[in-house]
């Protein structure tokens, strides 16, 4: 494997992990999201799925964010009949995000990205000695 080719399977990494940890913030930002009129939908916590790809110039196989979707799981209730949002009965749908759930995605989306980064420091030293011993 040529090291123009490991630096760009890296870089590929770093990205995708760099989209799922914004995603993460975004789940972490809007957790207390609720709608703001009876029977509105809160935030509705996004999902990262990601897809192998062929870069046909590297001759390999990159990963690539495939889609960010929504988990349609259910919405929590929570009792607050003084809130804007709250039905007949006095409920208030919440947010499905769950912040244990999301700082374990956070936590492994940096371990994966700090993989991805030690490989493209360890190919740049790789680089760099290739050339201080052309010279």
């Amino acid at each position: 494997m040529d090291l123009d080719r490991a630096l760009s399977i890296s870089a590929a990494g770093m990205r995708v992990q760099s989209t799922r940890l914004r995603v993460v913030a975004e789940n972490l930002a809007n957790r207390d999201s609720t709608g703001n009129a009876p029977g509105a939908d809160p935030y509705r916590r996004k999902t990262v799925t990601f897809a192998n790809r062929l870069d046909r110039a590297l001759g390999a196989e990159t990963v690539r964010v495939a889609r960010i979707g929504r988990d349609q799981s259910d919405l929590p209730n929570r009792f607050d009949p003084s809130h804007p949002a709250a039905d007949a009965n006095g409920y208030v749908r919440t947010p499905n995000v769950d912040s244990l759930v999301e700082t374990m995605d956070m936590r492994e989306a940096q371990r994966s990205y700090n993989a991805n980064l030690s490989v493209l420091d360890i190919t740049r030293g790789m680089l760099s000695r290739a050339i201080e011993s052309l010279r």
